[in-house]
């Protein structure tokens, strides 16, 4: 199919499930074109081939690793290069979730590697062409397990490498944002809840067994109207957005006041 040079182009990773395949169908709709960014070719091409029946949309299946240093190279090199660019979307991930004290030395590996590397390298490469056109967007879907720390893990999963890793996203992608300005770059941390997806599954728990889930549509509505309305940090289920707020100003405050030099008095 020949590229169009009317329609923008979307770079959507985890693309073959999930929240990452309803963000290619409803980006489609809307008149994007796509690469489609998963490890599972055979679920990349068939949603490709949809895409592009119902939707009119050029849809790109490549089947990359996020964990395979070479290959992810090479998709940052396409994200880089390719001039009609205006919305990644970090979306890939896995639970793996471990008692830290028994989790395997290669899952932490990859864990790090498809929540934090290739988050942070995807988005440095795509940024630079979208500062020069002067608009774009990233969005990094983390969780709110990522506010989970002090919580005990019943009845949340054993997450110490997850919920860190998604803590990462959620700073990462607020720092950036004070970075980027007021100009027409932006960048959108999503934490959603539990999502009605086949991720569960996949992390070993029973559907059956776990409260009311959001539907992944839901999430990505709420992704894509917050990032309208310039919202940085989009928490799908959450009513009032002033916590948000509060909690950003708690952290601040915390910060200010802990910076000195002299030692806190408990301490003494």
């Amino acid at each position: 199919m020949p590229k169009s040079k009317s329609r923008p182009l979307a770079l959507v990773t985890g693309a073959s499930s999930g929240i990452g395949a309803v963000y290619a169908e409803r980006l489609a709709r809307d008149g994007y074109d796509l690469i489609l960014v998963a490890r599972r070719r055979d679920r990349l091409e068939a949603l490709a081939t949809r895409l592009r029946q119902e939707a009119g949309a050029e849809a790109e299946p490549l089947a990359v690793d996020l964990t395979d240093a070479t290959a992810l190279s090479k998709l940052e090199t396409r994200a880089a290069t390719d001039e009609r660019l205006e919305l990644l979307v970090n979306n890939a991930g896995f639970g793996g979730y471990r008692r830290f004290a028994e989790i395997e030395a290669g899952v932490i590996d990859e864990l790090i590697g498809v929540h934090i590397r290739a988050v942070a390298r995807l988005t440095r490469a795509a940024l630079p062409g979208m500062l020069r056109r002067g608009k774009g967007a990233a969005v990094n879907i983390a969780s709110l397990l990522a506010l989970s720390g002090a919580l005990p893990p019943d009845p949340l999963p054993y997450r110490a490498m997850y919920a860190g890793a998604k803590a990462f996203i959620l700073a990462f992608t607020e720092a950036l944002s004070g970075e980027l300005g007021e100009g027409g770059v932006r960048v959108q941390a999503c934490l959603p809840g539990l999502v009605d997806t086949e991720y569960h599954r996949v992390a070993g728990r029973d559907p059956a067994k776990m409260p009311p889930m959001m539907k992944a549509a839901d999430v990505v509505a709420a992704s894509l109207a917050a990032l309208k309305q310039g919202e940085v940090v989009c928490i799908p289920g959450l009513d009032d957005p002033a916590l948000i707020g509060n909690f950003a100003e708690l952290r601040r405050t915390i910060l200010m006041k802990a910076n000195r030099p002299a030692l806190a008095q408990r301490y003494l």
